[in-house]
């Protein structure tokens, strides 16, 4: 690597020839409130500041391939991401088979969810905020990766912690109308329900078959740590955006 790019490469249980990274906010060009390594090309950051953070990205990284952007609406849909694929195009999750193309996507409290096969041969990312985790994304990617739920590893990245997500009853009633378990993702608070998108994010796989020894991460707290992350929520609604890539090497 020529160039140093802000983030960490994580241990999860996935083939070691399935990557995985997460960048954090340190050791770009964009200037505040956006500093200063903003990926997201629609937050309202210099087109020319994100251009170059994205450059780093790529020759830092030496991925094999510009990483498959989204536009992401918070939504259900998932995309297959090709080293030549078309360009944001609208979906909230991407996926991968086989070496040459990079899935990612922009988080600044969401969850974002990384997705591999056992055998190493595809992998995925979802965007999962809270709507799309309720409406199904999840779902909709472990489904386009195919094979055996039960064999798929699984990431859990940078997402706001239950102490600081704080939410209304219409959050609450749209997990836990249907899914008992996610009652204890839900804890009182003053002014609402603290909201764990770890444990929804991790009772949604379990329940679709992924062993709950094959999923890691979880932990992190982008609201409480602003030396590290973006916080849409913080920063009220004024910040950069992270990404979680995820790709196959020969």
């Amino acid at each position: 690597m020529t160039t140093h790019v802000a983030g960490f490469e994580p241990h999860w249980t996935a083939p070691p020839q399935v990557r995985l990274f997460a960048t954090t906010r340190g050791g770009g060009h964009s200037q505040p409130p956006f500093d200063s390594f903003n990926l997201g090309s629609r937050v309202g950051d210099d087109p020319a500041a994100v251009a170059a953070n994205r450059a780093d990205l790529r020759v830092g990284l030496g991925l094999p391939a510009e990483p498959g952007w989204l536009e992401q609406v918070h939504g259900t849909r998932v995309t297959p991401v090709t080293s030549d694929g078309p360009d944001q195009p609208e979906a909230d999750a991407g996926i991968v088979a086989g070496t040459g193309a990079v899935a990612a996507v922009l988080t600044a409290d969401c969850l974002p969810i990384v997705l591999a096969r056992a055998d190493g041969t595809a992998a995925g990312v979802v965007h999962a905020g809270w709507r799309g985790l309720a409406q199904g994304v999840v779902e909709e990617a472990v489904a386009t990766l195919a094979g055996d739920p039960s064999e798929l590893h699984a990431f859990l990245g940078p997402a706001i912690g239950p102490e600081a997500y704080v939410v209304g009853d219409e959050v609450r009633d749209a997990f836990t109308s249907s899914a008992f378990e996610d009652l204890l993702a839900f804890q009182p608070g003053e002014a609402g329900w603290r909201a764990n998108l770890y444990l929804l994010g991790a009772n949604r796989l379990k329940r679709l078959g992924v062993e709950p020894e094959r999923i890691s991460g979880g932990g992190f707290c982008t609201y409480s740590d602003s030396q590290r992350f973006f916080s849409h929520r913080r920063d009220n609604g004024c910040t950069g955006r992270m990404a979680t890539l995820v790709w196959i090497e020969g």
